[in-house]
């Protein structure tokens, strides 16, 4: 899967069905989350979007959203470098990402 791809495949993520209350809250903070990325990176906030970026990258994997962990990583890394074309790439790779998620509840 490459969330940059812009192809109208959708993910599809399976779920265990206990977090199902909890999914649509996450995900809308990671939507919430692009709008805080273009302002830090507008601003040159590089250390928020280090953060937010390793927030995403640990919580990720926990909720069984292994491409938003290496979303995060990405977004991190690219922050501690100060690199703007990274950040904003991995941006658009989340964006990408969040449009075509589909959860499957099990």
């Amino acid at each position: 899967m490459k969330p940059q791809d812009e192809s109208s495949e959708r993910i599809r993520i399976r779920v265990d069905s206990d977090l199902q209350e909890l999914i649509p809250g996450y995900l809308k903070n990671r939507e919430s989350d692009l709008q805080t990325y273009q302002q830090a990176l507008e601003k040159g906030d590089f250390d928020s979007i280090a953060v937010l970026g390793h927030s995403m990258k640990g919580s990720g994997g926990g909720y069984g959203f292994n491409d938003l962990s290496q979303i995060g990583r990405a977004i991190e890394k690219a922050a501690k470098s100060k690199d703007k074309d990274s950040v904003r790439k991995s941006i658009i790779d989340l964006t990408a990402y969040l449009k075509k998620l589909e959860i499957v509840y099990e």
